[in-house]
């Protein structure tokens, strides 16, 4: 029988949600061996297990319990719907690690609690109210302010990351008043992480003061007039609702539904079997040696051996995975035609828990494509094709397809599709493609939401951004040694070539299936290297879930407005008709613009214009940096050639070629993200690129009008203001960029000011237009001879810009000669989130080692400004779902963030997703300098921007 818990009895009380957390943020990033993320669980089982081991002496506890969250809904969202709303979601790779977490918890023989409907933190003060009241003590495992509101009376806490006991007297310098006024100043402070409403302009000093003069809320609000300061007065005055509210939301239960009683807590000892047998499932081999060592004399003999085993084949095993992988044939390949061998691929990736995933289609629009086929791998060289799109090719054709495909040879399409939906909808089978967006867009045109995915262009992408493109077919010959079969070989090229649907079954299964045995073995090769690499976070958290929500906004699109396009396309037209007769005037001769050549002998042979070139053709140069060379000399013909060359451009690239991308169905631009593209984590669209429509020009803007929101609806436009100068200030660590940020000052004018020793009042528009050139010029690497072309000025001038520049901002400089010697010797740049950008020419003896440099200093910059809108983007679509809002996310063009937006719910939307980006960059990191989000609504992108 149990002793009754009571008098002398001292009980734990371990807040393993906080612990989840703080063990995520605190620790490297870890998988095991089948890439399953474990970094959390080895975090918390450290913690646990330090704790079981110092659990001795005279303050050792009698009974323990860790504490969970309860998934879903609390009784606090009932009395405040938006509690919580704008948390941030799990990351993606701590998501899978709870359940694991829960299972260590067992594996330690503790008692793991967690109630419906409830918090850790109301569980954790209902027992220790329990506790209180049959005589015992209590001993809360957590840092969190909120549990503060219960110590005192018998009750401590005890943060086992920093080794510090949590008493009266801490909580009084936490607060800045006792454990039992907390409450009251959480009250009126709020809490913007937790969306607790609080008081507006109450911080948690000023709160802190008012309650240790007033006592609690109920007393100030009796006294609310006797306050002198009118803002702290009218806030209180005008928000005691919230204030109410949020102290029922900040105020623990301490009476919630309790499922076990205090005496089923008392410490049982490890056993060590159970314990092992987990540690050595997750391959934690140092906690295995630690639990094997505090219980040599009692963990069974053959266990011993066992672990011995697993830790002398551990690198055998990692190193027989590989040489498979390179040595295994690419052949073999099966065709699957009977739905008994269907059933037993999926027998063998049910088996697995993963398998490689390619569709072969019609096309390389995914709105328009035809699935033809399914190819699978389950190990290296074992990988199959599922045929189900195949058509008849004409016999009499004479050509390698010349023979009759039979209909009659493929299963039937929606008896496979509805087959393999479970396994490819499941969450515990992973599927591993190769840009695996693509298929993920085809499978879903078919009915299936493709779940728990992995991509081989994107693991590529974390471990080798900056080094190398990230096709399959150069992944292959690089880390594979193999040649792929070329598609070409396959559909022919030019106006012969054909569809694969119409390629023979016996010659699309080779190449089909090799795709997917490809695509495995690079999984196999890349998926370790994440955590040696140290970037494993970078592709848990912002390229494994960018997937689904690029997916998503391609569905989507945005709708345009065919007919603004095409009248602005003939208004083009007419603009460029005349300015061409301007330039044939100015010419005295009729040539074609559009040839270099051509241009090139009018320019500098006929009209003898000095600063000519000639490249390795022969011919003269006439790009832009030329012509803008001339062009500020005042040359009229010139001046016209870059107009017309700028009108040019706009028609062909965009008033015309976005017309041909609208979706006849949906009549949508559909537009395609490339993940992979820029080294630094910049996001770039194709078919159409929406990344570079011009906006400087009148005519550049007005292309944004013709971006429209269906009827009823509004474009809802977030662009971040200044991130990249926002950045440099936190990382460059410069006061005075951070003084004008805070301050929240023009920082182009505060910067001329600096520079030219010029009276924030005395500025003019010249003055600031220079300062914002340099600005945003120094962040990437700008030379004198860039600075004099951008501003029209001497190169001396703009030399002497640089040289005040640096003088007045020496942390610039010295930042940008450390990131240079850091990238001189490791070959690599770090974002603040963990990135790596490549630099291999950074020590290169030739002239591209200059372009090296300035990539390197602008990659932190440039790469961390990504990061922070991919992390947004990432938590939009949970924080609209918990919102219950409706808004469309459509396009990501730079630092902005496009929307369709019911009219009736824009401005909740925008105050969400303002604070969604503006707090994107925590909880891993906290900017010293604010970012701020810039909201723009109307019917059109051109009105919101």
């Amino acid at each position: 029988m149990k002793n009754i818990f009571g008098k002398g009895h001292l009980l734990h009380l371990v807040e393993g949600s906080g612990f989840i957390f703080r063990a995520y943020h605190a620790l490297p990033p870890l998988s095991k061996s089948d890439g399953t993320p474990v970094g959390a669980v080895a975090g918390f089982c450290n913690m646990i297990f330090k704790m079981i081991e110092n659990n001795s002496g005279s303050d050792a506890a009698t009974h323990v319990a860790v504490i969970f969250d309860h998934k879903g809904k609390t009784f606090r969202n009932d009395i405040y719907p938006a509690y919580k709303a704008n948390r941030p979601p799990a990351p993606e790779d701590l998501v899978p690690q709870f359940d694991l977490i829960k299972k260590a918890t067992h594996a330690f023989n503790l008692p793991c609690i967690e109630v419906e409907g409830y918090e850790a933190d109301d569980i954790i003060a209902s027992y220790a109210a329990k506790a209180q009241k049959l005589g015992g003590t209590v001993k809360i495992f957590s840092s969190d302010k909120d549990l503060m509101q219960l110590v005192g009376d018998g009750v401590s806490m005890y943060d086992a990351m920093k080794n510090k006991a949590i008493g009266r007297e801490e909580v009084i310098e936490k607060f800045g008043v006792s454990p039992e006024k907390v409450i009251d100043v959480q009250s009126l402070s709020g809490d913007s992480v937790d969306n607790i409403p609080g008081a507006p302009g109450i911080g948690p000093k000023t709160a802190a003061q008012l309650i240790s003069e007033y006592g609690n809320i109920e007393n100030l609000f009796e006294q609310i007039s006797q306050i002198k300061q009118p803002k702290r007065r009218q806030s209180l005055s005008e928000n005691m609702d919230k204030i109410i509210i949020s102290k029922k939301l900040v105020t623990l239960e301490k009476n919630c539904p309790l499922p076990n009683q205090l005496e089923e807590f008392e410490v049982k000892e490890i056993i060590p079997e159970v314990a092992l047998g987990f540690t050595t499932q997750m391959e934690f081999r140092t906690l295995s040696r630690r639990i094997v060592e505090k219980y040599k004399h009692s963990v069974n003999q053959g266990l011993l051996n066992e672990l011995k085993k697993v830790e002398n084949n551990s690198v055998k095993s990692e190193s027989l995975i590989i040489n498979k992988v390179l040595k295994t044939p690419y052949s073999n390949y099966l065709t699957i035609t009977d739905f008994t061998d269907l059933k037993h691929w999926i027998e063998k990736i049910v088996e697995r828990g993963y398998c490689a995933i390619d569709t072969e289609t019609t096309s390389l629009n995914e709105l328009k494509a035809e699935l033809t086929g399914i190819s699978l791998a389950v190990s290296p060289g074992e990988a199959c094709y599922i045929p189900i799109g195949h058509i008849d090719n004409d016999p009499s054709e004479d050509s390698l397809f010349s023979q009759k495909i039979l209909n009659a040879n493929q299963l039937d399409k929606p008896l496979v599709l509805k087959t393999l939906k479970p396994i490819l909808e499941a969450d515990s089978i992973l599927k591993i493609g190769q840009n695996i967006k693509y298929d993920l867009k085809v499978l879903y045109q078919n009915g299936i939401k493709l779940k728990c995915v992995d991509d081989t262009m994107l693991l590529s992408y974390a471990l080798h951004g900056g080094l190398h493109r990230h096709n399959m077919d150069l992944l292959s010959q690089m880390y594979l040694n193999h040649e792929p079969i070329k598609i070409k070989s396959l559909l022919g090229t030019g106006k012969t070539a054909i569809t694969f649907d119409k390629v023979p079954i016996n010659v699309a299964t080779p190449y089909a299936a090799e795709d997917a045995d490809i695509t495995l073995r690079l999984w196999h090769f890349f998926k370790p290297q994440l955590h040696k690499n140290k970037v494993s976070r970078v592709y848990e958290t912002l390229e494994r879930p960018i997937i689904k929500v690029l997916s998503n906004m391609e569905l989507t699109g945005i709708k345009v407005n065919a007919k603004h396009l095409e009248d602005m396309s003939c208004r083009l037209a007419g603009n460029l008709k005349k300015l061409e007769n301007e330039i044939h005037v100015l010419a005295h001769e009729k040539f074609n613009i559009a040839s270099p050549k051509q241009l090139g002998q009018i320019l500098f042979v006929k009209m003898g214009l000095i600063g000519g070139k000639k490249g390795k053709t022969g011919d003269f140069s006439t790009n832009s940096e030329v012509l803008e060379s001339l062009a500020a000399d005042g040359n009229t013909l010139v001046q016209k050639v870059i107009d017309w060359r700028q009108l040019a451009k706009l028609k062909s690239t965009y008033t015309d070629a976005i017309r041909e991308h609208i979706n006849p169905t949906t009549k949508r631009v559909h537009t395609s993200y490339i993940i992979s593209g820029a080294s630094t984590g910049r996001l770039s669209s194709a078919e159409p690129n929406l990344q570079n429509l011009p906006i400087r020009s009148s005519e550049g803007r007005k292309i944004r009008e013709a971006f429209i929101a269906e009827k009823n609806n509004q474009i809802l436009s977030l662009d971040y203001s200044q991130i990249e100068l926002r950045i440099l200030a936190h990382i460059a660590k410069i006061p005075s960029l951070k003084h004008a940020f805070e301050q929240e000052l023009d920082i182009h004018a505060m910067t001329a000011s600096e520079m030219f020793h010029v009276p924030l009042k005395e500025m003019t528009p010249e003055i600031r237009r220079q300062a914002k050139a340099i600005n945003f010029g120094v962040i990437y690497g700008i030379s004198a001879f860039g600075l004099a072309n951008n501003l029209r000025i001497s190169r001396e001038a703009a030399k002497t810009f640089i040289d005040t520049y640096f003088e007045r901002f020496p942390e610039i400089k010295t930042y940008m000669e450390s990131i240079v010697t850091f990238a001189k010797r490791h070959s690599y740049v770090e974002t603040l989130f963990g990135r790596r950008i490549h630099t291999p020419n950074i020590n290169s003896k030739s002239h591209i080692a200059g372009f090296a440099k300035r990539a390197a200093i602008n990659a932190p910059i440039q790469g961390s400004a990504a990061d922070i809108i991919r992390r947004a983007m990432i938590r939009v679509p949970k924080v609209l779902k918990k919102n219950a809002l409706s808004a469309k996310m459509l396009l990501q063009v730079h630092d902005e963030l496009i929307f369709e937006v019911p009219e009736k719910e824009v401005k909740r939307t925008s105050d969400v997703l303002r604070n969604v980006m503006e707090l994107a960059c925590e909880p891993i990191l906290k900017l010293d300098v604010p970012l701020v989000v810039d909201v723009g609504i109307g019917r059109n992108w051109a009105e919101a921007h």
